[in-house]
């Protein structure tokens, strides 16, 4: 599941009306892991259907054989691609399938060497679907639970990372649209597209006046990330959108001449506008209904 037309509508729509759009990305992480946990538990009483027994060597041959993706076969042996990535440098099917099988052995071990020290502990996780009844014992449940928490943190990092890079260049289109400013004076058209990936990657979005080129940039970051907007204060933007920026976010803005944006403060969007005059661009002050008019906007946008 990719972030959808709708999911990113709905954040713009939060972000802009200073509401807190963590809840979609939420519901996204949700969606997506549930939807993997059925299945995943489906392919196990597919598995108990073929009278197969659940064991090491089956568990390695259904959910890490050669004919999954990488990505499948990392996250079925407890790691993920990234983890993979950081760990040898490089992330090729070869390695892939090399770094899963080691760490799978490694934590199959791991979880044989717990059973045998906590005998006390009795943990069964029964499967049931059309009346078929699956049992697993403590071992083979510890690897199932385990890598239904290597998928959730899979997922969770993967939409917290991508979410504010598919919405931005909407946000500051929203913004455009908002206060009736013409298309000759922004240019999205830096805005770069990898369609190999499921996310576009690199966005710049720039005000144009007199010839000049004004840089303007987006991050949808909370208080704890001032490392992020220190970052983007060095890149010497003109416009500096955020979802939420503390004090000392904008002194330094302030003294270095940026003009910032701190969406999460009541009504922030409405600095974008002291943003437009401040560098001459020609722009209509907002005075509609945010809940009439932002649904009109995002539905031409997209």
């Amino acid at each position: 599941m990719t972030l959808t037309d709708t999911v990113v509508k709905n954040i713009i729509t939060r972000v802009i009306k200073s509401q807190d759009y963590r809840i979609e990305i939420v519901n996204l992480i949700n969606a997506e892991f549930l939807q993997f946990a059925v299945d995943f538990f489906k392919k196990i009483v597919a598995a108990k259907l073929n009278s197969e027994n659940i064991t090491i060597d089956w568990y390695r041959k259904a959910f890490m054989g050669t004919d999954l993706s990488t990505d499948e076969i990392a996250i079925n042996s407890g790691l993920n691609k990234k983890t993979i990535s950081n760990m040898y440098g490089s992330a090729t099917r070869t390695i892939v399938i090399e770094a899963a099988n080691e760490h799978f052995e490694s934590l199959y071990n791991n979880i044989q060497a717990l059973v045998e020290m906590e005998k006390e502990i009795d943990l069964t996780l029964t499967i049931k679907m059309k009346g078929v009844s699956v049992d697993l014992n403590v071992s083979e449940s510890l690897i199932i639970i385990n890598t239904l928490a290597v998928k959730r943190a899979a997922l969770r990092g993967g939409f917290w990372s991508t979410a504010g890079k598919s919405a931005e260049k909407y946000l500051m289109l929203t913004l455009c649209k908002l206060y009736n400013v013409d298309e000759k004076y922004y240019d999205a058209s830096h805005f770069v597209k990898d369609k190999g990936k499921k996310v576009d990657r690199e966005i710049d979005f720039y005000l144009l006046n007199n010839g000049k080129e004004y840089l303007c940039e987006v991050k949808l970051m909370g208080k704890g990330n001032p490392e992020s907007a220190d970052a983007i204060i060095a890149r010497d933007s003109n416009v500096f959108v955020a979802d939420t920026l503390s004090q000392q976010n904008k002194n330094q803005c302030d003294q270095l001449g940026i003009n910032w944006v701190a969406l999460r403060d009541p009504e922030g969007f409405r600095r974008f506008k002291l943003a437009l005059d401040k560098l001459g661009i020609p722009n209509t002050d907002y005075q509609g209904n945010l809940d009439t008019d932002l649904p009109i906007i995002l539905k031409k946008l997209f």
